[in-house]
């Protein structure tokens, strides 16, 4: 990446939205973007920001998400850990933590629990939950992270899926892949893609506080799109995001999982972790463990369908 000067603003078609303090390594939150991306600006060059990296980190994203369902997210990562039977002390990782929600949680039980997100005013908003076993990193979970250190990794609430290219994916899961000790377990919570087919609801309006969000969802044959027009009483004019996920299955889990040394042991369809139904259950949650002895590139499953070029792209 070129040189970035120590300010510089992240704008939108008309407006600035962040300002950034290269030395704190922190974005000053000054507004809302507008489109379906943003841009990076400094004297020396314009970088394309993806609709993730804005929209995760506003606050309408969290109020959306995160500001409900407590008690629901705290019961199933005990369930969870009832399950596992996680020894205390375990080194735990938890991809695209957001907040902390969970990795507060989990760090409660008695665990060592690192957290890492895309989104920088996340993560400064969670190192004030920070100390002995408990920490968190702004870190894009597609590039390497540690190797061959925890015993469990978990991806909570489908926070995958939303990269451009399947070779973005296959290296997001090499990552988790290769941050696990030999042995070790990960644990994805995503979308029950074809109970999600079924059951799309094309448009809803949400009134939280002092906030709308008027909601239009469709879909193709490879990913899910849901368009979010916020209007408050805070902002000038309302904005618009379009998330996008990608229709992963069991089968291009299971089949990106393998190429990486991974098997997957066992499928749960809902947060009480209750048998998965390809089209009954609303999650797909998934329990796999990293093969101690990682198949060679010769002996590397092609998926399924035999394509040997990136079906996303």
């Amino acid at each position: 990446m070129p040189e970035v000067h120590r300010n510089f603003f992240w704008v939108c078609p008309g407006r600035t939205v962040y300002s950034f303090d290269r030395q704190k390594y922190v974005f000053h939150f000054t507004g809302f973007f507008t489109a379906h991306h943003s841009y990076i600006c400094s004297k020396n060059f314009i970088m394309e920001q993806t609709w993730y990296e804005g929209w995760f980190n506003s606050p309408f994203y969290h109020k959306l998400y995160f500001e409900r369902d407590e008690k629901e997210a705290k019961s199933f990562i005990h369930q969870l850990i009832e399950h596992l039977q996680p020894p205390q002390g375990s080194l735990m990782l938890d991809i695209a933590c957001g907040k902390g929600r969970y990795s507060k949680t989990l760090a409660s039980l008695g665990f060592n629990v690192t957290g890492i997100d895309i989104s920088p005013d996340s993560i400064a908003f969670a190192k004030q939950f920070e100390r002995e076993g408990l920490e968190f990193f702004v870190h894009d979970m597609r590039l390497p992270f540690y190797t061959n250190y925890f015993d469990y990794a978990f991806n909570f609430f489908t926070s995958f899926g939303y990269f451009k290219t399947r070779r973005e994916h296959d290296s997001a899961v090499r990552t988790i892949a290769r941050s696990l000790k030999p042995g070790g377990k990960f644990v994805i919570d995503y979308l029950n893609v074809h109970y999600a087919e079924d059951h799309l609801q094309q448009s809803e309006i949400k009134q939280l506080d002092s906030t709308t969000y008027d909601i239009v969802r469709w879909q193709d044959t490879t990913h899910f799109y849901k368009k979010i027009t916020v209007t408050d009483k805070t902002l000038h004019q309302p904005f618009t995001c379009t998330e996008k996920v990608a229709k992963f299955s069991l089968g291009d889990f299971t089949e990106m999982f393998a190429f990486q040394g991974m098997q997957v042991q066992e499928v749960y369809g809902d947060y009480k972790l209750n048998s998965y139904d390809v089209k009954k259950t609303p999650r797909l949650i998934i329990i796999a463990s990293k093969l101690v002895n990682k198949p060679t590139d010769k002996e590397k499953r092609l998926y399924s369908d035999g394509r040997r070029t990136d079906a996303l792209t």
